[in-house]
């Protein structure tokens, strides 16, 4: 009997290894998908992105290159070109640090405060993006503009902030005001208050606790919340274009000085600026892939 029970122990064994085996390829059965779907759903996904992203960048720069390398650099060579890079370069340096700011003060009131209100400033935080441009730099006009609510004490005062910086400025805070507090706030509402709690018991003060705990912890959420609105803030068109005026070598952006040139059908300068402003979209795309990739990494090592 004990030898037959020792050559049954085996079979069990090879038994129950070839049950486990066996719903392991079921399950994998059941969860992957056959391969022609993934073909289809592969090229569908390439498909889309080679029409309306490789494609319509190609052709930006095919039509900025159409008269040579030369003809190229001369358009940079425009005071009105010039003064357009410029003026957008300077809108973004006040409006991403201001963002920055607000972006991490908001984060830290929804993310550890208790107060009434609190949903309404989630819901005001989130309204820059469901407001159209366009409504938002009107509601500047009617606060700010010659016939607006505070218009006349602004003319009496000889301060200009409609049709000039001020106006571009506050247009493009606005609408860039959600990227930092929505990318910074899930992750402080994830990492908790135990390591600030445990410094300020240490004899930490609450400036050094957020320079040298809270920061840190943040670090490339943050750095990616900056790029997405640095973003924004470069390639915002449509509430610009109501509070700027369009007056050229004064308040035209770049994509309002693009589409004064294109509306004046100097195509190659149009698309030598636009190819500009696509530099500077696939940089950021390039930075905020590092930024990524450095955050998941930060995560992992965290996690061991």
């Amino acid at each position: 009997m004990a030898g037959i029970a020792q050559l049954n122990v085996p079979d069990a064994e090879s038994a129950t290894r070839a049950r486990i085996i066996a719903r392991n390829q079921l399950a994998r059965r059941a969860t992957s998908d056959p391969l022609w779907m993934k073909a289809m759903v592969l090229t569908l996904s390439l498909g889309f992105l080679f029409v309306f992203f490789v494609l319509p960048l190609a052709l930006v720069f095919q039509e900025a290159f159409r008269k040579g390398w030369a003809a190229y650099l001369k358009v940079f060579e425009d005071r009105a070109t010039t003064h357009s890079i410029w003026l957008t370069l300077k809108v973004a340096l006040i409006a991403v640090p201001l963002n920055t700011v607000f972006g991490l003060a908001a984060a830290w009131c929804v993310a550890h405060f208790r107060f009434r209100g609190k949903q309404l400033l989630s819901v005001l935080i989130e309204l820059p993006l469901w407001v159209s441009p366009v409504v938002a730099g009107l509601i500047y006009v009617l606060l700010f503009g010659r016939q607006g609510l505070l218009g006349p004490w602004l003319f009496e005062k000889d301060i200009k902030i409609i049709f000039a910086l001020p106006g571009i400025v506050l247009s493009t805070v606005f609408v860039t005001f959600p990227f930092v507090a929505r990318v910074v706030t899930p992750q402080l509402q994830a990492l908790g208050r135990a390591e600030e709690e445990a410094s300020l018991t240490l004899g930490a003060n609450g400036w050094s606790t957020f320079w040298r705990v809270t920061v840190p912890k943040i670090k490339w959420s943050l750095i990616y919340g900056i790029i997405l609105c640095n973003a924004r803030a470069m390639g915002e068109f449509g509430a610009v274009s109501v509070v700027s005026g369009h007056i050229r070598n004064q308040t035209n952006t770049m994509p309002l000085h693009i589409e004064v040139l294109y509306n004046e059908y100097q195509f190659v300068p149009a698309f030598a600026v636009a190819s500009l402003l696509a530099l500077l979209a696939l940089l950021t795309l390039v930075i905020k892939s590092a930024t990524t990739w450095f955050a998941d990494r930060a995560l992992r090592n965290a996690a061991l």
